[in-house]
């Protein structure tokens, strides 16, 4: 035990003040990751869509394809593969997650104006920011919602391939506004389930490579709610 302003610190205060720096030091290399992801996403998508044979060579071959596919092929890999991954390894395939997915953004550079995207990033930032800090900071579980929400994902997924070819405007603008919803839903679980989790991995060779996987799962909902936000309001270039 141990004696500090007339208080006797024991053990478990003290194990549990560090537990709580480390939890905060955890949180910060998540946010850390996400935050990067989404930069190295937008630097990667400015470069592509400021180049005309840049968007012709991707978009105008079959490598359209593989622009396509390979974000899902990375997603896929590091959902599976993780815990038998190295942590550089988990990070090589996090940063080229991110970099695929500033390939497809660039499309949007050139849709919307500057000034949309520019808004819709900005509101984006917020309602992610605020979700984020209710689902750190509140005491009500957010996991009896998980199911809602994962059925949400699924029939937002199953509705955008129908829509492919019903090419519906009403439809796309239903989808968009239910991501919003079902996406900040999943940014406050996530923050919780990623500050309630910690606990089981602190301090083990598991924690550096779950702090990757959670910045991705963050780093996936700001890109999604982004995407909606900007088609719900975003003004076109040939509007």
């Amino acid at each position: 035990m141990f004696e500090t302003n007339n208080r006797i610190l024991t053990r478990s205060d003290i194990d549990a003040a560090t537990l709580d720096e480390g939890l905060r030091a955890h949180m910060l290399r998540v946010y850390n990751y996400m935050a990067s992801a989404v930069a190295l996403s937008g630097i990667v998508a400015a470069l592509v869509a400021s180049s005309p044979a840049a968007m012709q060579l991707i978009f105008g071959t079959p490598l359209k394809w593989v622009a396509m596919l390979a974000p899902l092929a990375f997603v896929l890999v590091l959902s599976f593969r993780f815990e038998s991954m190295s942590k550089t390894a988990v990070q090589a395939l996090f940063w080229a997650y991110a970099a695929s997915i500033g390939v497809s953004l660039s499309v949007l550079l050139l849709v919307y104006t500057g000034s949309s995207v520019a808004r819709a990033f900005f509101i984006s930032a917020a309602m992610f920011a605020g979700m984020s800090l209710y689902g750190y900071t509140t005491k009500t579980s957010l996991a009896k919602f998980s199911s809602f929400l994962i059925m949400g994902v699924v029939g937002l997924l199953i509705a955008g391939i129908v829509n492919i070819f019903l090419q519906s405007t009403m439809m796309q603008f239903v989808i968009s506004a239910v991501s919003v919803l079902v996406f900040c839903g999943l940014t406050a679980w996530d923050t919780q389930r990623i500050k309630d989790t910690y606990v089981e991995y602190a301090g083990t060779e598991v924690e550096d490579k779950l702090a990757v996987m959670n910045g991705l799962s963050l780093y996936i909902n700001f890109i999604v709610i982004f995407q909606s936000i900007l088609q719900l309001t975003g003004q076109r270039n040939n509007d």
